[in-house]
């Protein structure tokens, strides 16, 4: 693996299998409480290839009306979102290095199919905390670029119970998920790759 660039962290089989066994039934929970739903491009409406839930305070949630957002409730059910699971509130005292709690866990079920284009999360109003990702079940091929579009980019194989962190210089970086492998986990009895995506939303008063 080439050098990562200045404020991306990774941390390799940060969960063990055990671990992640553990994680998998606690968001299971979650998206008993919260189910999954497809997200729709703003303008087009047209659906991405993930389904998505949320935990904590706020979710991101994208539709063809109102765009890229956070809200306090499900889209569908208009309930609150449940809380982010005591495993993902530790990882991000563990790794974030940022003096303020998470608001957001955007959860990302990838089918074997599933990609996700270079893009910045930027929705946020607090850009000193970096997002924490952890990936579950299949590997996939993640793709990080530089803060403005075009250029170069490189490429990282992320596998189960990794977990990359883009803060500081990177926290604004272009990321995407260029393809899933499929059949290289047997976490999820159903294949695929849930992405775990921890953020700090609102900025600190």
């Amino acid at each position: 693996m080439t050098e990562l660039p200045e404020g991306i962290s990774f941390h390799p089989d940060y969960f063990d299998r055990s671990a992640q066994d553990a994680l998998v039934e606690a968001i299971r929970a979650v998206v008993r409480e919260a189910p999954l739903f497809v997200p729709k491009m703003p303008r087009t409406g047209k659906p991405m290839q993930v389904r998505m839930s949320n935990c904590g305070k706020l979710g991101w949630v994208t539709d063809k009306e109102n765009g890229y957002r956070y809200q306090p409730t499900h889209p569908k059910t208009g309930r609150p979102w449940p809380p982010i699971p005591a495993p993902l509130q530790k990882l991000w005292k563990d790794v974030a290095a940022f003096d303020g709690s998470p608001e957001a866990c955007l959860i990302n079920y990838y089918v074997d199919t599933a990609k996700m284009g270079l893009h910045q999360d930027r929705d946020e109003e607090e850009f000193s905390a970096p997002v924490v990702s952890v990936s579950l079940g299949d590997d996939c091929l993640f793709r990080i670029g530089g803060t403005k579009r075009g250029g170069k980019t490189q490429s990282i194989r992320l596998r189960s119970g990794d977990v990359i962190v883009l803060g500081g210089a990177s926290r604004l970086r272009y990321h995407g998920v260029d393809r899933i492998y499929p059949a290289t986990s047997t976490l999820l009895s159903d294949g695929g790759r849930i992405n775990l995506t921890l953020r700090r939303v609102s900025a600190k008063g």
